[in-house]
């Protein structure tokens, strides 16, 4: 089939990379989001999906918005059979939808219909999910409730970060979605519809829900420390300041200490919560670069009537 492949960030690389390596498939084109400001200059950088794309020698469609005439033109021009999409970045309407002979098939990092949405790996976390995967399914109008094509799925490991999870769900992911696409070229595979319960709805995270908050269980701060890593970053108060925090170990044996009460020891700096102290791993203070938090304490001076979140 001739493909037009919509997506923007690195996670999108091995599906991009395993429909260019397919004997029968071929990609036209890609589809990507307008480069962006990047790194400490703030230089306007092409997408990792455009990047490839260009080094690939395949034409890269970048408009602002998808219902731009040119674009659409264009789109009509390259009679696509079929434009898979995975983290395009934007919503897909009419007419685009309509264009490709065989829909637009996305790639989605939840097991349909949980966690339907933009940030489906990062509530999959944040909610304690024991097994999460990917589903391919048609687009439609609607938000990720389109017919699904394929499953499978991918155990949650405990000390998963979003971003672990996303990488491995993105390699283990594209098989999928080019097994997919023979189904559709050959006519073996068929869409079921999504059942009506189960369904759940995964916004993007802010930074305001990346705020730890120690008077909440470990258990639930662990989670969202985790699910924050590395976007967009848990965070707490320190003195005033914001303070970075990186994924944190619950310590069940360790003495009680008040919620957001810290203590240091020769393993590092504990903190209080709701339940269990947990211990802190990697820390940022405001304008430095991310440290073990031992060193954090040792520069800090930490006094006993210091506490996080304040």
């Amino acid at each position: 089939m001739r493909l037009l492949f919509a997506g923007t960030p690195q996670v999108a690389l091995p599906s991009l990379r395993a429909l260019l390596e397919h004997p029968v498939h071929e990609v036209v084109a890609v589809l990507t989001r307008p480069d962006a400001p990047a790194g400490r200059g703030r230089r306007l950088s092409p997408s990792p999906v455009a990047e490839l794309a260009q080094v690939s020698g395949i034409e890269v469609l970048r408009p602002a918005k998808l219902s731009e005439p040119d674009f659409l033109r264009r789109l009509e021009e390259l009679d696509v059979d079929c434009a898979p999409v995975v983290a395009f970045g934007a919503l897909l309407r009419e007419p685009a939808l309509s264009l490709p002979r065989h829909g637009w098939v996305n790639l989605h990092f939840s097991l349909l219909p949980a966690w339907r949405g933009a940030a489906p790996v990062q509530h999959a976390l944040l909610h304690g999910d024991d097994t999460t995967g990917a589903s391919t399914f048609l687009i439609g109008p609607g938000l990720d409730d389109g017919p699904v094509f394929g499953v499978m799925t991918e155990r949650i490991r405990p000390t998963d970060t979003s971003g672990d999870l996303l990488d491995r769900l993105a390699v283990a992911g594209a098989p999928l979605l080019v097994a997919t696409l023979d189904g559709i070229a050959d006519g073996s595979l068929r869409p079921q519809p999504q059942p009506a319960d189960g369904v759940s709805l995964a916004p993007k995270l802010t930074v305001a829900d990346a705020e730890l908050r120690f008077d909440q269980p470990a258990l639930a701060i662990d989670r969202r420390a985790r699910a924050c890593t590395p976007e967009p970053g848990a965070w707490t108060s320190f003195r005033g300041d914001r303070l970075k925090l990186g994924p944190v170990a619950l310590e069940p044996s360790a003495d009680p200490l008040r919620p957001a009460e810290l203590r240091t020891d020769r393993a590092g700096v504990l903190v209080g919560t709701g339940t269990v102290p947990v211990r802190l791993g990697t820390v940022q203070p405001a304008g430095k670069r991310p440290m073990p938090a031992a060193g954090w304490a040792n520069g800090a001076r930490l006094t006993a009537e210091d506490r996080l979140g304040e």
